[in-house]
């Protein structure tokens, strides 16, 4: 498939959006092209190590995992 192939049903699928949705995806194309991570070096969330309960690692990780396997729809 080409790359113009490609841009030319993207594009079609956009003109389907409404201009609130076309904005979200415009939001999203520009994440994916930013050249720089936003965010903070891993070294200064260190002190941060070790701060979270036992009994509450252990809920997120259950989450995690059931939630992982649903599929939620916007519509």
């Amino acid at each position: 498939m080409k790359d113009s192939s490609v841009a030319q049903k993207i594009l079609d699928e956009i003109h389907k959006l409404g201009k609130g949705q076309q904005a979200e995806v415009l939001e999203f194309v520009r994440s994916l092209t930013r050249s720089e991570m936003e965010g903070v070096p891993g070294k200064t969330l260190l002190r941060f190590a070790g701060t979270i309960d036992r009994e509450d690692l252990a809920k997120m990780t259950e989450t995690i995992q059931a939630d992982c396997e649903s599929v939620y729809s916007n519509g």
